[in-house]
């Protein structure tokens, strides 16, 4: 009987919350190793011919159709033009995947991973990427924040599905990317001073799931919690909402999707 009711409970809540379960690192494999190859090297000579040397990547964990409403994607990371190293030892340019994912034995914990686009699009359940290319100025300012102590300390590794960006305590992927945005935007280390800027400015997305469906969730998954959430009704950072923020405050950003080739 308690494991149906774990089944229920976790059943209820991968259809009405963000499924933020694109937060881990892997995934069921929906699509060939040629297909995902194809579509990851798709998007980063996508950013290479807009002369993104930092952009915000998302991507698609679920079918549209199981998303709550204003919700798209699943995983918000940082591409970072770099050189990277082949098996070979051979130096190439390409872009790194800057992730913050759960980890598979601790889901209510999570570790900051680097990654790459075959990597980040391995276990999509829809190959489409959000792409949002922030202005120039703030791409630089992101690259000193990304290469700096700072990027880690902004890191709280005890996780939560819906954390709350206005509050510290919790985080997942999308209030992390969040507050190194905001890092590099106010120039600042101090996640309080950046708090205090995303109540003034940012707008949150509401997670309209009822109180019963949370609290029975709350009771078998260790990765969802409403500690963090002074409201009656959730609150939390997605890429949408990201991307909005940025339109209004960051004059020259770009948001858009790639898809794949037709076949």
């Amino acid at each position: 009987m308690l494991n149906l009711l774990k089944k229920l409970a976790l059943l209820w809540l991968l259809i009405a919350l963000p499924a933020y379960a694109g937060s881990q690192a892997g995934g069921e494999i929906q699509f060939t190793p040629q297909q995902i190859t194809s579509f990851a090297k798709k998007v980063e000579k996508n950013l290479a011919a807009k002369g993104a040397y930092v952009a915000i990547l998302a991507r698609m964990g679920r079918p549209a159709s199981e998303m709550p409403e204003g919700m798209h994607y699943t995983h918000v990371a940082f591409a970072v033009y770099s050189q990277i190293t082949t098996a070979d030892g051979r130096k190439v340019p390409g872009y790194a995947i800057y992730n913050l994912y759960q980890k598979d034995d601790q889901p209510d914990v999570s570790t900051l991973v680097q990654d790459f686009p075959v990597d980040f699009f391995s276990g999509v359940a829809v190959l489409e990427a959000g792409i949002v290319i922030p202005s120039p100025e703030l791409q630089k300012r992101l690259l000193n924040v990304i290469g700096s102590p700072t990027y880690a300390a902004l890191h709280d590794p005890r996780y939560s599905l819906i954390a709350n960006p206005y509050t510290l305590g919790r985080q997942n992927c999308t209030e992390h990317t969040l507050d190194v945005l905001n890092a590099a935007i106010y120039e600042t280390s101090d996640i309080n001073k950046i708090k205090i800027a995303e109540r003034k400015f940012f707008k949150a997305q509401s997670v309209n799931v009822s109180p019963f469906k949370l609290m029975f969730g709350a009771m078998f998954s260790a990765q969802i919690t409403t500690a963090d959430q002074p409201k009656s009704v959730p609150e939390t950072a997605t890429f949408e909402t990201i991307a909005a923020y940025l339109k209004q405050y960051d004059q020259g950003s770009e948001m858009y999707t790639v898809l794949p080739d037709a076949p």
